[in-house]
């Protein structure tokens, strides 16, 4: 067995520059293991209604099954995936289906959905799950990884051909997104396992973050942050000298041995 290392986590969210509410969501539960992050979108003031669902059913969820393990899940296991894994893709697809039913109930809150970005540390590695735009990089010595892959128009379009930096920079509707939690009844959720190491960090955050402030950028705040708050309140303060056009919300996660 490798040693064992603790976690130690900061996070926050700020309005940015440009809009007059926050649809951003974040929760830190360390009981759990579990981070999260979510950029809601709506009229009405309805995106910051799903973001806080998708956190809370989240939330609720494992709260839950950490209680009774055995209780009837709402959707089948994935047998290809142990029971963590499972637990994480289920809560996530629980809070899609919330944030759907809702939006069909009540015509105020049509079209409502989410991002959702979270990682669920276990004994041996932890749990990256995303849906949407909102992203996952971990930075290990001095280079930032980004483990998410955005579930948007733009990335659809890198994939497919080869796009230019100028058309990637001019493209008209970067902020459109293909994959959100409460835009169809069911949804499909990324998943992927990683082993940290000793003073890895994690950064988990909102495009309002990771659209503003370039890598470089990240990694170099990051690194020379004397702690995690410190480093989150650096990173939003970047984005908003960069411009703010968005919320913004980050954690960051340190593994110390």
């Amino acid at each position: 067995m490798g040693q064992v290392l603790r976690v130690e986590v900061a996070g926050d969210t700020n309005v940015g520059r440009k809009r007059n509410h926050n649809e951003d969501a974040f929760s830190i539960l360390g009981e759990y293991g579990l981070y999260i992050v979510a950029d809601g979108m709506g009229g009405h003031a309805s995106g910051e209604v799903a973001s806080r669902m998708a956190v809370d059913t989240l939330k609720e969820f494992f709260a839950a099954t950490a209680d009774d393990p055995e209780r009837t899940w709402p959707y089948k296991m994935d047998r290809t995936k142990g029971y963590e894994e499972n637990r994480l893709i289920t809560g996530i697809k629980l809070a899609n289906l919330r944030i759907y039913e809702a939006a069909q109930r009540d015509a105020r809150r049509r079209g409502m959905g989410t991002t959702i970005v979270s990682i669920f540390t276990v004994e041996d590695g932890l749990y990256v799950a995303h849906v949407g735009d909102s992203r996952v990089y971990r930075v290990r010595d001095g280079k930032m990884e980004q483990l998410t892959e955005d579930h948007s128009l733009l990335n659809d379009y890198i994939k497919m051909k080869r796009l230019t930096p100028e058309e990637i920079a001019n493209f008209p509707h970067k902020n459109v997104i293909v994959r959100a939690l409460g835009m169809k009844e069911t949804v499909k959720v990324d998943t992927s396992f990683y082993t940290p190491r000793a003073d890895d960090v994690v950064l988990l955050c909102t495009d309002g973050l990771s659209g503003p402030v370039t890598d470089d950028e990240m990694v170099a705040i990051v690194q020379s942050s004397p702690d995690l708050k410190s480093g989150v309140r650096r990173l939003i303060d970047r984005a908003n000298e960069n411009g703010g056009p968005d919320n913004i919300t980050c954690i960051l996660a340190r593994w110390i041995a």
